[in-house]
């Protein structure tokens, strides 16, 4: 077998330049995915589940990629088409994302639709990113290896702040708030400009990075030279490839496991640990539907007829009583200060201004003025619910709708389901919820801090990763890193401060740049021949399947803490969690057994 030589600073750099797009793209997923759902109307304690479905497709997209590649020889290369293809859809998905909220879905549409894009973003990314893995163990040396995946992390990392930073940033002029449901210019304008620098980095990867030909490749991974017509006729048998896997595959795979379980919990709840823990976003009572006679009906709307009782998760309103006299109002202003428009109380930042039931509305002696014509307050002016108006006989309808597109904010019924006939004396109460107003500035300054916050995290993981390659034993690197991360996951729970937040995120730092450089470079010392491929896509498995359980278990463990002060899911002890995780990897980290080829380290 033919050694690989030594090359140049900037062929290294070239082979991972590429990876600066894609990380972009990554970090906005990772920071900014949540918020979206949040910010769409997703309950806290579904937010983990919402990352199962990006796992599962790369359970089974990426040793498939990996395999192929490894069959792939053509005129564009043999790594290099995957990139093409993975990038493209990534691309194409940034631009439709940050927009699930403002297509003039209902809530339920809009997350689902926001499912969907997430997932074919997540393997997308995925699968643009493994090309650059691959192409370090195709080309680098055993005693490059250290330096190219260091290269490699320090793009990742520059990516990655590129990312985190861009909502903060274009918030100098941009809006950094929506219309309920809606996701701020700023997030969505960041998508856009992730997608266009994946683009170049695209066209840049192909303008350097010549891959080497299929003779060459054999020589020096010590293979047999096989024709297009061999190599596809090769079958794969990843069971068996599995089984003869070398020790170090399944050791770093399970530190991988307790790793990748504790960054998807961060990427999950930071924000809303954050608003909640830091900015003191306010919380609100969303009304999740009706109990009648102690059974309940929940649903974030209600239809009486054709009179809305519920909308997405608010009480609506049937008018207003003044001295005894009801109203049927569109507009109510008070002293100059619109509370009603639309028929509906007027919300600032989420929050109503008055409330729909039963709310006082001016003193005796005051003027309303509703609907432009003023009406004196004798005794009392109050408002009336929709709820408050269901008599005997009447129908309460359990429907899911959406917002007409054509933004007049008319409703279109697209099924229902009749409840019981309401009686007199029928016991009939509303069901509550409390979850932060993702609608406030508080929560989107939240958001556009927790962006500041893992930039800094990706700012500590480049100057770290530095300190890591002077450690002669990577054992200890490793270890130390995980355990510092899991400091600093914990240390959020003890900090109101939003600056000093930025210390626990740089101790987080340290386990990131750990994670990226340290499994990589010891799983591809221990590989060699036609199958390097296969190997690391059915390493990434180790990923998925660290993601799928921790969300799956996300909902549950959150149910599992009180509430915070606010009433609102106390998110923070998911970070806390966290640093569980990585301090259990830190231990496993000892159980590693390094190989080289077929030799012990």
């Amino acid at each position: 077998m033919t050694e690989k030589p030594n090359l140049s600073f900037w062929k290294l750099w070239n082979l991972s330049f590429g990876f600066f797009g894609v990380q972009i793209a990554y970090a906005l997923q990772s920071s900014q995915v949540s918020r979206i759902f949040s910010t769409i109307g997703a309950d806290p304690h579904d937010l983990s589940y919402f990352w199962i479905l990006p796992p599962l497709m790369g359970l089974i997209v990426q040793p498939i990629v990996g395999a192929a590649s490894d069959r792939t020889w053509n005129r564009l290369g043999r790594r290099l088409p995957y990139l093409v293809v993975g990038a493209l859809i990534a691309i194409v998905v940034m631009c439709f994302l940050p927009n699930a909220g403002s297509l003039g879905l209902g809530v339920s549409q809009a997350i689902i639709f926001g499912l969907v894009m997430l997932m074919f973003l997540d393997t997308s990314i995925n699968m643009a990113m493994q090309p650059f893995k691959m192409l370090v163990g195709d080309f680098v040396n055993e005693r490059q290896k250290g330096l190219a995946y260091s290269i490699q992390s320090f793009l990742c990392n520059a990516g990655s702040v590129v990312g985190y930073i861009a909502p903060i940033v274009l918030a100098l002029f941009l809006s950094n708030t929506a219309p309920s449901g809606e996701v701020p210019p700023t997030v969505t304008w960041s998508f856009y400009l992730g997608a266009a620098i994946l683009l170049l980095c695209v066209i840049y990867t192909f303008a350097k990075v010549k891959e080497m030909p299929p003779h060459e490749y054999a020589a020096y991974h010590g293979i047999k030279v096989e024709t297009q017509e061999e190599s596809k006729k090769e079958k794969i048998n990843m069971v068996a490839l599995l089984i003869k896997a070398p020790k170090v595959f399944w050791t770093v795979g399970l530190v991988q496991f307790f790793c990748w379980a504790a960054f998807l919990y961060m990427w999950t709840y930071s924000t809303d640990a954050i608003a909640s823990h830091a900015f003191g976003a306010p919380s609100i009572e969303e009304v999740t539907g009706v109990t009648v006679n102690g059974k309940p009906y929940d649903d974030k709307y209600l239809f009486n007829g054709s009179t809305m009782l519920i909308a997405e998760g608010r009480q609506a309103l049937a008018g207003i009583n003044v001295d005894g006299q009801t109203f049927e109002v569109g507009t109510v202003v008070v002293e100059g200060d619109t509370l009603i428009s639309g028929g509906a109380p007027v919300y600032v930042n989420g929050i109503a201004k008055i409330s729909p039931d039963g709310a006082s509305l001016a003193e005796a002696g005051n003027i309303i003025v509703a609907d432009g014509r003023e009406i004196m307050v004798e005794n009392s002016a109050e408002t009336v619910s929709a709820l408050s108006q269901v008599k005997s006989g009447d129908r309460l309808l359990l429907a899911h709708i959406a917002k007409d597109p054509d933004g007049t904010g008319s409703y279109v019924l697209e099924q229902t389901t009749e409840l019981p006939v309401i009686a007199d004396g029928d016991d009939i109460s509303l069901n509550y919820k409390t979850v932060l107003n993702a609608a406030s500035k508080e929560y989107q300054d939240a958001g556009d801090w927790n962006g500041v916050l893992l930039a800094i995290q990706a700012i500590a993981a480049v100057v770290w990763a530095v300190v890591l390659s002077q450690f002669r034993s990577r054992k200890l690197g490793y270890s130390l890193s995980l355990m510092i991360g899991a400091i600093g996951f914990a240390s959020v729970y003890f900090i109101n401060s939003p600056a000093l937040l930025s210390i626990s995120y740089a101790l987080v730092g340290c386990a990131w740049a750990a994670i990226l450089a340290m499994p990589f470079t010891i799983l591809t010392n221990a590989l060699s021949g036609n199958h390097i491929g296969t190997y690391l896509g059915l390493f990434n498995c180790t990923i998925c399947i660290s993601q799928i359980v921790a969300a799956l278990c996300g909902g549950l463990l959150l149910s599992c803490f009180p509430v915070g002060a606010n009433g609102a899911p106390q998110t923070v002890m998911m970070l806390v969690v966290s640093g569980i995780l990585l301090a259990v990897g830190s231990l496993f980290v000892w159980n590693i057994c390094e190989t080289f080829g077929s030799r012990k380290a």
